[in-house]
């Protein structure tokens, strides 16, 4: 097969694809004129992402891990020093060796601290990856099965901040179908890894039994579904204002509400159930976990912890002149300095 990266006046299928925007626009622009690391493979989605990358003039080195796991991997290995000396790429090999117990977990670890390592030491300010629609729902399907929140359910992002360099993940809206596609009509080499077949690995079950089963009927809706999540995950809670451990914000939408009390809460070590999520859309007042008040005082939503104690009937008068909910009284009586909050900020 070719390894001449096919050109849009000759490629049918390619001139499709650029329509498609296979690599978005905001993808091209924030990797042209970075220092860029692809992790490799051969197999199907780093090979097209290795041509796509090249006919967008995009710079970048590769690397690539043998696990030795299977006896094909020398010719994949081979056929990135192929690549990497035709094209002028720097390349980066490491073999390694790892026990057949919880195979997948440790191969993972191996890859990124390998990837660190290069990027640390080259000054790789970007590392992409072949992650595309199927990974990513794989993904979701995974999580949603061991009961995770949104955050998790989204998992791979299309850029992602890690310390000191950033994940760019640019076929997160592509379907490998559409990479085979390009690849065979493009006369591209690749390799098919056996190992993907063996549903031992969790990956692989979610994959043939659910994921493309999916895709085949509802890809359109999936990736409209992960964009509607990937905004939720990303939209900034409201402006939170602290005061020991009063927390207070002005009240939005119900929505906004919710969001923002369960991003703080979080950041105080607790997690919302389902039910206490509806109780707050319709309460004035809730405790939560017997941990938390939050509270609707006027026009802004409060949050403090839950103390039973005993109050002077002075204070107790003081509270209600002022309308300060019950549940908060215990917490603000231990720090009288708060209730001016309740005259002034809340008033």
């Amino acid at each position: 097969m070719s390894l001449q990266p096919p050109k849009a006046t000759k490629n049918k299928f390619f001139e499709m694809s650029c329509k498609k925007e296979m690599l978005k626009k905001e993808s091209i622009r924030k990797l042209k004129t970075k220092k860029n690391l692809l992790a490799f493979s051969a197999g199907v989605d780093s090979s097209a992402l290795f041509f796509l990358l090249l006919q967008q003039q995009i710079p970048f080195d590769i690397a690539i891990i043998d696990y030795n796991k299977r006896s094909q991997s020398k010719k994949e290995v081979a056929y990135a020093k192929e690549l990497s000396n035709k094209y002028n790429k720097a390349l980066h090999v490491k073999s390694v060796y790892l026990s057949d117990s919880n195979f997948e977990y440790n191969a993972r670890q191996e890859r990124y601290n390998f990837f660190e390592e290069l990027i640390a030491k080259h000054n790789y300010e970007n590392l992409i990856t072949a992650h595309h629609l199927g990974d990513k729902l794989e993904w979701f399907l995974m999580q949603f099965c061991k009961g995770s929140g949104v955050d998790s359910l989204v998992g791979m992002r299309e850029f992602e901040k890690r310390d000191g360099y950033a994940i760019v993940r640019p076929l997160l809206h592509v379907e490998k179908k559409e990479l085979l596609e390009y690849l065979n009509s493009s006369n591209i080499k690749y390799f098919e890894d056996e190992s993907n077949k063996d549903e031992k690995y969790e990956r692989n079950y979610f994959r043939h039994n659910f994921s493309e089963k999916l895709l085949e009927k509802y890809s359109d809706g999936i990736l409209k579904s992960f964009e509607f999540l990937e905004e939720d995950a990303t939209k900034e809670p409201l402006h939170v204002e602290r005061i020991k451990r009063l927390s207070y914000f002005k009240k939005a939408s119900i929505k906004e509400n919710i969001f923002t009390i369960d991003k703080e809460l979080k950041r105080r070590g607790y997690l919302l159930s389902q039910s206490e999520r509806v109780e707050l859309k319709s309460s004035t007042c809730s405790v939560v976990g017997r941990e938390f008040v939050v509270a609707i005082h006027n026009e802004s939503m409060i949050i403090a912890p839950f103390v039973k104690t005993t109050m002077s009937k002075e204070f107790k008068d003081r509270c209600r002149v002022l309308r300060v909910e019950p549940k908060l009284r215990g917490y603000i009586f231990e720090n009288r300095e708060l209730l001016e909050l309740f005259g002034t900020k809340f008033a």
